[in-house]
């Protein structure tokens, strides 16, 4: 076991906010929260914009999310209501594939869809933001290829720097940290789902986290994050 998996949460929380400190130092109000309206990037914004309103009560937090076209309408209704209720900046970014999108073929080859839904509309989005950094809800423990990740990244397609600063983080430390602090979160997580994504490749969990996400696009994770998946 390592020294920041056998931490406990109240040292992952400062070393969590020692990063998004550095980050700050660096890039200041222009790095945005990848925010997916899911559990472990909902932490991360709730973070980020505690370190924002600390130094620039006035200056709005920004956060990118994808709407591949696909996404549970909870989830988008949830990520909407706290963006308004928080205050958040949000740009939405979504496949330029209009109008073909609902004759895509979704879920047919996962890495290609990824790629057509998410990853490129991810590059573009940045590209055109000038996003000089990402901050994601990233954990090692929910995949192995995940586990294999720095929490500071540089990346080439565009040029950025993508930080998980909650890497060392479990499930567990997830949901006490949304309950100590009074976080809501989306109500699919009430219903069975433990991680959320797109509603074909999306089903209630059973016995591991991400067991209720399409086996295939699990298998193929070192393939999809060499694209540029997150």
């Amino acid at each position: 076991m390592s020294e920041h998996n056998a931490a406990t949460l109240l040292e992952k929380i400062a070393l969590a906010q020692n990063r998004l400190a550095q980050v700050w130092s660096q890039f200041g109000p222009q790095a945005r929260v990848g925010w997916t309206g899911g559990k472990d990037s909902t932490v991360v914004l709730h973070l980020w914009r505690e370190l924002v309103r600390s130094h620039a009560p006035d200056t709005p937090v920004q956060a990118l999310s994808l709407d591949t076209g696909w996404k549970f309408p909870e989830v988008i209704a949830f990520r909407d209501t706290l963006a308004r209720d928080w205050g958040i900046e949000l740009h939405v970014a979504r496949p330029d594939i209009e109008p073909e999108l609902r004759t895509y073929p979704v879920a047919h080859d996962p890495v290609a869809c990824c790629r057509d839904l998410k990853i490129i509309p991810l590059q573009t989005a940045l590209s055109s933001l000038q996003c000089p950094a990402l901050l994601t809800g990233l954990r090692a423990d929910e995949h192995t290829h995940r586990a294999q990740s720095a929490w500071w990244e540089e990346q080439t397609k565009p040029v950025h720097v993508r930080v998980a600063p909650i890497l060392e983080w479990t499930e567990l430390d997830i949901w006490t940290y949304l309950v100590r602090t009074n976080i809501p979160w989306c109500v699919l997580y009430d219903q069975g789902y433990r991680s959320l994504g797109c509603m074909p490749c999306t089903s209630r969990s059973g016995a591991g986290e991400r067991s209720g996400r399409d086996v295939r696009k699990e298998m193929r994770m070192e393939q999809l994050r060499s694209l540029g998946y997150f």
